[in-house]
């Protein structure tokens, strides 16, 4: 049977009515419409499906959307702070050619921007461990460590 159910998605609220087993990567894709958030392995190995619950990094695939109700979602889709403009880590991926086929990106870009919240500066092996629950088949790693690099130093400059 149905639950009611109000997400906080990206500062957007939205009422539905799902069933209880239904997970938050398809309640985000499916009815809300929001397909940034990718779909690997659904066991959550791959980091695809990684979005911020109350500014954690979670993986989508394994959290029931009944159980976030009251909490707040970041996706892709929110991470820039308008139509016109990038955030600087979305930026950075894009520079430092981080992105080859992109499956992987919009997690890769969440769990970036939960590591950097957590670490504003971190090194090299920070930003491997930081990224041990994501996996991608293109960029060997190099291009998206120094994306991550960058993102950093620019997040710092700023404050």
């Amino acid at each position: 049977m149905k639950q009611m159910i109000s997400l906080q998605v990206n500062g957007d609220t939205y009422e539905l009515a799902v069933n209880p087993w239904r997970t938050l990567n398809e309640v985000l894709r499916e009815d809300i419409k929001l397909t940034g958030t990718k779909l690997g392995c659904g066991t959550g190995d791959c980091g695809a499906c990684t979005v911020l619950i109350d500014g954690k990094s979670v993986s989508s695939c394994l959290t029931l959307a009944v159980e976030v109700q009251g909490m707040t979602i970041t996706t892709i889709e929110g991470m820039a702070p308008n139509a016109e403009e990038l955030h600087p880590i979305q930026e950075s991926f894009i520079e430092k050619g981080a992105i080859q086929c992109g499956y992987c990106t919009p997690g890769m870009i969440m769990s970036t921007a939960f590591l950097l919240k957590n670490n504003p500066q971190p090194t090299e092996a920070e930003i491997r461990a930081g990224l041990s629950g994501n996996l991608c088949r293109c960029t060997g790693y190099n291009k998206i460590v120094d994306a991550i690099g960058d993102a950093a130093e620019k997040l710092n400059k700023d404050a």
